[in-house]
């Protein structure tokens, strides 16, 4: 992935941030290049050394495809589930540790719905509120929509609305 300043990128445990610089820094007598990023709506600015930058999991923004990929996810019917909440907790928090926002959207849809009908626990409250944060930003970001706009355009796809056509799709 090609960076450079003023780039909007994704942070996998940060969220949204922008490139700020590229630095170099000189560690154990070593040349390094830093990847500079600042988080959106936070003061946090996060250096990843520009060589680990994918182990590390920061990635573009989702484009039209991935975007409408998630929606088609977020749509899609409820997946078979734990009746037991301990065990439901432990499967849901298994997915979300994998860093895969589209795992993550299996979750979120999954949770709403049973808030939905039947009502979850503390935790798995919890849970649902945390990882909606990452499905609203890269929504957000990748529809140009505000945070508002994306919590609409979130419920509305779980609610089994039309997602936005591909091509209207920033």
């Amino acid at each position: 992935m090609q960076l450079s300043a003023g780039q909007v990128v994704v942070h996998p445990h940060h969220g949204p941030a922008t490139v700020t610089e590229i630095t170099t820094r000189t560690l154990r007598g070593v040349p390094t290049s830093f990847l500079s990023l600042q988080v959106h709506r936070t003061d946090l600015v996060v250096a990843v050394p520009m060589d680990k930058v994918g182990e590390v999991g920061v990635r573009a923004v989702f484009d039209r495809d991935q975007i409408a990929s998630l929606f088609e996810i977020l749509q899609a019917p409820t997946g078979q589930e734990e009746e037991q909440w301990s065990r439901r907790q432990k499967a849901n928090h298994e997915r979300l540790l994998t860093g895969d926002l589209f795992a993550a959207a299996g979750v979120v849809r999954d949770l709403t719905r049973r808030l939905d009908t039947k009502g979850l626990s503390w935790g798995e409250k919890d849970m649902l509120r945390d990882a909606r944060k990452p499905l609203l930003a890269e929504i957000a970001l990748s529809l140009d929509l505000s945070d508002d706009g994306a919590v609409a355009a979130l419920d509305a796809a779980i609610a089994g609305e039309p997602a936005p056509p591909r091509d209207l799709v920033a």
